[in-house]
């Protein structure tokens, strides 16, 4: 809990992007601030995909903190109502969200070169930026009651539909195009994403638009799961495997699965988080890549989302089963983190390390985390704690 209050005053006494966008361009190596020379890195961009993950933590954590620490509860709720302000004004004109806008606040991506140009702006294709900008519409209207509640969940169901109808790009640092789809490989990343809403829209109480939920979980299981190692291929019969995405899954499903979910697929999720925590934990980190014929990192960077996403899965797997694999996959991950990645001073990890140490790698999105992968992560094991305290079962990590 300390580091989550910790990051969330950081970034909440940080100067805003924009009028009122979160900033958190600080470089995890050198804590210096990103300036204007640094490019597509600097306070000249804003990515829409970092500030829907922003909006989606000050909710969730203005709601744990209301009981905890209601002064910072309060604190985030404004700064949450401003951001979602911005993001719902953004999102409006064309009803997207895109990864990256430059100083006017226009759609733009960086391509291989490096060359900064004008993203397109199809209609019907969506996007990992959509995903996450939906997301955080639909939480931040959903606390505050607000009126735009209804379109920001159409707003979702149609990104859901995009990642079953072929309309959903994941690469968005090229042109968002029936030409980037018709290459684009059939990766379960986007199901596993917009599965992260189903837990959310259960709290909510908004179980008209819970229906994909299952599907996505019985597609990525019975598409991208390898039998024989318990891994989940990125793509079916291809032998590459990202580890922390399927980590990623396990924790994702977990939050939406009730006590009644099939004994059968909570027996299957663990194994996908015991297998892909076994084979991905490589030190001091889990790798982004490794093989599925041959259980070998691919990669030799291990950034740091992928730990706190598997304290989450292993956290959730063992109040499901009492497990002592999981509870050893909560503690590794836990010690590996903090000791490894958490700088403590600033609450902030470094974004990515190898076995030599930290790097500098940007993993997806240059901006720090924005008390997501790490908060969030962090937030729902502590609820599995305190549950599992309640029901005074030993727990340690």
């Amino acid at each position: 809990m300390a580091a989550n209050a910790g990051t969330l005053y950081w970034m909440l006494q940080r100067p805003t992007l924009g009028g009122g966008f979160l900033n958190t361009k600080q470089n995890s190596l050198t804590l210096k601030d990103y300036d204007r020379e640094d490019g597509v890195r600097g306070p000249d961009y804003t990515y829409g995909w970092i500030q829907g993950r922003g909006l989606e933590a000050l909710v969730d954590h203005a709601e744990f903190f209301e009981r905890e620490l209601p002064p910072l509860a309060e604190k985030l709720d404004a700064a949450g109502r401003q951001l979602y302000g911005l993001l719902a004004a953004l999102q409006k004109p064309d009803e997207h969200a895109y990864f990256c806008y430059d100083r006017d606040m226009t759609p733009v991506y960086a391509d291989a070169a490096g060359s900064v140009r004008g993203q397109q702006k199809p209609e019907l294709i969506y996007s990992y930026s959509d995903a996450f900008v939906a997301k955080g519409l639909v939480a931040a209207a959903s606390r505050y009651r607000l009126p735009a509640l209804a379109d920001h969940l159409a707003y979702l169901d149609r990104v859901v539909a995009s990642a079953e109808i072929g309309r959903f790009q994941m690469d968005e640092r090229r042109p968002l195009s029936l030409d980037s789809l018709a290459v684009q490989a059939e990766d379960f990343g986007p199901r596993m994403i917009l599965l992260g809403a189903a837990g959310m829209l259960k709290r909510f109480g908004h179980t008209a638009h819970l229906v994909y939920a299952d599907r996505f979980i019985s597609h990525v299981i019975d598409r991208h799961l390898d039998a024989a190692t318990g891994l989940l291929r990125n793509v079916p019969g291809e032998d590459d495997c990202n580890a922390g995405h399927g980590i990623e899954f396990v924790g994702f499903a977990l939050d939406y699965l009730d006590a009644e979910a099939d004994p059968a697929l909570i027996e299957a999720l663990e194994r996908i988080l015991i297998s892909s925590f076994d084979k991905g934990f490589v030190g001091p980190g889990i790798a982004t890549a490794i093989s599925i014929a041959s259980g070998e990192p691919q990669s030799p960077y291990c950034p740091w989302w992928s730990l706190p996403e598997a304290i989450r899965a292993a956290a959730l797997v063992h109040q499901r089963t009492g497990s002592a694999a999981s509870l050893r996959i909560w503690e590794t991950a836990h010690a590996a983190f903090f000791e490894n990645y958490w700088r403590g001073t600033p609450p902030i990890a470094y974004q990515t390390m190898t076995k030599e140490g930290p790097v500098d790698f940007v993993p997806a999105t240059p901006d720090l985390d924005p008390a997501y992968h790490t908060g969030l992560s962090l937030l729902a094991a502590i609820r599995a704690a305190d549950h599992l305290m309640l029901q005074n079962q030993p727990i340690s990590g």
